[in-house]
This record gives structure tokens, sequence and C-alpha cells, in this order.
């Protein structure tokens, strides 16, 4: 799966192994996704046309452990906060609940959880000239966000996620911080925030491209092929050649030709 949406963005797709595919096509469709191939073991959803998650069903599976490194969610950036308030009233009208939203400076985020608790964040960025940075860090929080401004900004049920939303980021649990951000500043990626058992790293002063976190605690237990969960995701980058690369808690990424 190749997105050729997003020319010029790092982040193309993702792909879950799930144990119930057919539950988790119908949260995804209900989520606003567009379902774009299906078959017995395997679906795809994106943005009108553009591919932007792979599900595989995953035989034998099991559940992620709990102390296992791997997704602590995907995100979703809308291309405005007033999609993002529709995108709040579709889950207000369908019943999609919510884990949590917050105000981090940079955007606005609502957090969710699909059927088998893969972590999902859906946001939209604050125009870049209001972020606030310190030499090559940027000014993040976890404050409150006002849901109800954010209705108001954006009246009417989003219909589906339009064709320029993007994956915007991803965000890993680790077993370690510090061998994780020496790994990523490997395909160039620099340091641009980090607090507490939190660290995130972008490519071109975007806040980030990936945060990674160890909240399954120090060393937590590398991805296995049998759990359901993360499976991979793909980077597009001109500076990098297409292949595959295993991250040091077994996350593939898949290095994708430069769009």
């Amino acid at each position: 799966m190749e997105s050729r949406a997003r020319t010029g963005w790092p982040l193309r797709g993702l792909g879950l192994k799930v144990l119930n595919l057919d539950q988790e096509i119908r949260y995804y469709q209900r989520l606003g996704l567009r379902l774009l191939d299906s078959g017995e073991e395997h679906a795809v959803l994106g943005f009108t046309d553009q591919p932007i998650l792979q599900l595989r069903r995953l035989l034998g599976g099991r559940p992620r452990p709990h102390r296992a490194a791997g997704l602590y969610h995907f995100a979703l950036l809308l291309p405005d906060a007033r999609r993002l308030g529709q995108f709040l009233w579709r889950c207000a009208e369908l019943g999609i609940p919510l884990d949590g939203a917050s105000d981090h400076l940079v955007s606005q985020a609502l957090y969710l959880s699909d059927p088998e608790g893969n972590g999902i964040e859906v946001y939209a960025d604050r125009p870049p000239e209001q972020w606030t940075w310190r030499g090559d860090q940027v000014a993040m929080a976890v404050d409150p966000l006002d849901l109800e401004a954010l209705m108001e900004d954006g009246p009417g049920k989003l219909e589906e996620f339009p064709a320029d939303s993007r994956l915007g980021h991803m965000h890993l649990t680790v077993g370690d911080l510090d061998r994780s951000v020496d790994f990523y500043s490997e395909l160039g990626m620099d340091l641009t925030a980090g607090f507490g058992p939190f660290k995130f790293v972008s490519w071109d002063r975007y806040h980030h491209h990936l945060g990674i976190n160890l909240l399954s605690g120090p060393g937590a237990e590398r991805l296995s092929e049998d759990v359901a969960g993360l499976e991979y995701f793909q980077v597009s980058r001109p500076e990098l050649e297409p292949g595959s690369f295993v991250d040091p808690d077994g996350v593939r990424l898949e290095i994708t030709g430069w769009l």
C-alpha cells in the first residue's frame, strides 16, 4: 500500500495486524475513512481515493501484552480546526467515544481507541507562525481543550476525511528513549521536544513526525510477529533510499520512493 497523496509529506501510511477484521473495518468506516479495497484477509482504507491504513487479519494471533513496545497512537491530521470541529460533531452524532482531548499549543487533538485498543489521534495544527520555538525546541503542552468552542468553529458533521488529510505523525511506546532517538536521528530526524517519559522528533521543523514514550516501562518487550497491533509505517524522504528497516523495538519502517 502506498498513497499518492500529500506530496512532500514524509509519512505515507501504516499497517495494523488485527484479530477481528470485520469489526475493525466497520469501526474505521464509522470514523470517516473510506473503504478502498478488501478481501478475506485484508482491507485498505483511506481519505477519498488515497490509501492510508491497511488492516491484515492475524490468524492465530494474540493481543499485545501490557508491557510490550508498539503503537501508542497514529495521528490523522485534518486540514484545519473547522474540520476538527466537524469531526467532533460526527463522533457526538454517531456515538463514537473519545478517550481524551488536549490543547498542545501547536495543535488541538482528540484521542480515541479502536475496538482492539489501537490508539488514534485526530488533530488539527495551529498555523506554524503561532508555534513558539526556543532554539531547536518547540513549546508543547497537554492543556484542556475547549470542546464547545471547537464545535462552534466547525458546525455540522464531517461526512468523511477530506482528501487533503494526512498521516500527521506516529507515536510509539519503546523500551529505551535514547536508543530510539539515536535510531531515528540516523534517518535525519531532529529532537524537537521532550518532557517526562516523552520525546519528539521530526524533519524540517515540524513539531513532531514521531513521538516516543516509556509508558510500558523501561525495557518494554520487543514487538512479536504473533501479536496484534502495529505492523509497519511508511516514510518517504528524498535523502532516503527505498527499503525496509526494523527499529530497535521491532517496528518495521517501509521507506518508499519520494513523491
